[in-house]
Parts: C-alpha cells; structure tokens; sequence
C-alpha cells in the first residue's frame, strides 16, 4: 500500500484512477497534534523520490515502517508534521524540515513478507515523542473487538469521474486518525498479521495507498502492536491487516538498530 509519487508531483492535488466505489485512513479525520511521533516518508529508488509511505519514531534516530516500503528503496526522508502543505516547497525531495535517513527492511522480507522496515534517521529527533514496541505476543492477548487505533498520511477519498476509471483517489497530504477494531480469526494468516475492521458503515476506519508502515496503537495509546501491511481490495474497504510486531523474529531484529 505504498503510494507511488508521480514524476511531475509538484502539489497535493494527486489523484489515482481506481475503480470502485466512493470510500473516504479512510473514514478517519485530520489527527492534527495527537501522534506528533508519527511521520510521512519519502523512498528514493536510482532514479530519485519514487513512493510514500508513513512511520513511526520509536527512538530518537529509528523509525519504524513496513517492509514493503523500505525494500528497493536507496534512501529516505520523513516530515513529522499533521500536513504537508505548508512545505511544499520540500515535497518530495526534502528540505530544512525533513529529516533524511537509510532504510533497512526485515532480512526475510522477500523469502517470508516478514513486512517490517526502519529506517535510521542521519540525525535525532527528541522533540516528538516516541512510540512504544510491544512485549512478545501481546496480539494473542487481545480480546476480539478490542480498540485499535490507526495513523497514516494515506489517500483519503474516491472522486467520481464520467467513464473509465470510474473514480480517481484523492491525497490531500494530511496526517489521518482512524479508529478500528481487531477481528479475532483462526486463519493461519494470523500468526503474522493482525486482522482489523475497515467497515465504514459501523463508524470504523482503515488504511489505504500511502498509510503503508503506519501505526496500529493499542487504542489511547502509543503501543505499536503493528505496521499498516495490505488490504484485501482495491476500494480499501472490508478487512485491512497489519504486520504485528509482537513476534519475537520482529522485536529482536527491530533492537538491533536501537540505542
């Protein structure tokens, strides 16, 4: 769910055709100052800034994101900010309010989606607080509906068009806070992923293209329980599901970049 940025991206007004219905961290509201630790990154491939993503700062030089979002890519930036608005000026390429760093995905990204990434900022951060790693196995803890809070810069709203694409997704470069629940299940895709509710309709939110690496809280707090990873359709609606970070493989390679 990274976001690929457009060569010729120079404002906010990006769009991605799409098909599908309209649904507006879909279905979240603007976050404002209330997870100041969480970011939006930029991802350098050869050719320069290539896609988006969102992360959040667990110590003063590491951010924590997917892997997905780390993998491929040569470079990095993050804006600690609730909109991106007011530096355009920067975007994507950075500037005196980025902060760049080098980003490391997890070693069995690409042989097991293990779909976690950091990427270790060239300079600390000790102004806006930090997340919180979770104790090995706390996800199996978790009783079914438990509140889950979720963060991202991701796209926001489907914008209907006449004709084919049938609607265009609107980014409007704003840090986004969605609450969610977690969906107990059996599937066997749970042992890695945490299984969260993106229904709109009962006043939930999900994630969507760009909210990729962001955080899924512990609801009212700043425990990471999980990366955002993947939806299962292209409309961002139903079910979305999140690396969980829980897992002892994640937490013990996670500390290898920690102070």
């Amino acid at each position: 769910m990274r976001r690929k940025i457009p060569v010729a991206v120079a404002a906010l007004a990006v769009a991605f055709a799409s098909a599908g219905v309209i649904y507006a961290i879909t279905n979240g509201r603007p976050d404002g100052d209330n997870h100041p630790y969480v970011g939006v990154l930029v991802f350098d491939d050869a050719d320069g800034p290539a896609w988006m993503c969102t992360g959040s700062l667990i110590a003063p030089t590491v951010v924590l994101t997917a892997g997905h979002c780390t993998y491929g890519a040569v470079a990095a930036r993050i804006w600690f900010v609730p909109s991106i608005w007011p530096y355009l000026d920067e975007w994507p390429g950075g500037g005196p309010t980025s902060i760049s760093g080098t980003p490391y995905a997890h070693p069995a990204y690409a042989s097991r989606f293990i779909d976690v990434g950091v990427v270790v900022l060239d300079e600390p951060v000790t102004d806006k607080g930090f997340a919180q790693l979770p104790d090995p196995g706390v996800v199996d803890t978790l009783a079914m509906k438990a509140d889950i809070d979720l963060v991202g810069y991701g796209v926001q709203w489907k914008q209907r068009v006449p004709g084919p694409p049938r609607g265009k997704w609107v980014w409007d470069g704003l840090r986004y806070y969605a609450p969610s629940q977690f969906i107990g299940s059996e599937e066997k895709i749970g042992v890695q992923f945490l299984k969260l509710t993106a229904n709109p309709g009962s006043g939930k939110g999900g994630v969507c293209f760009g909210d990729s690496g962001g955080p899924s809280l512990v609801g009212g707090s700043n425990l990471v329980l999980a990366v955002n990873s993947f939806v299962n359709n292209s409309n961002c609606a139903g079910v979305t599901y999140s690396m969980r970070v829980d897992r002892t493989d994640v937490l013990e390679w996670v500390n290898t970049f920690l102070p």
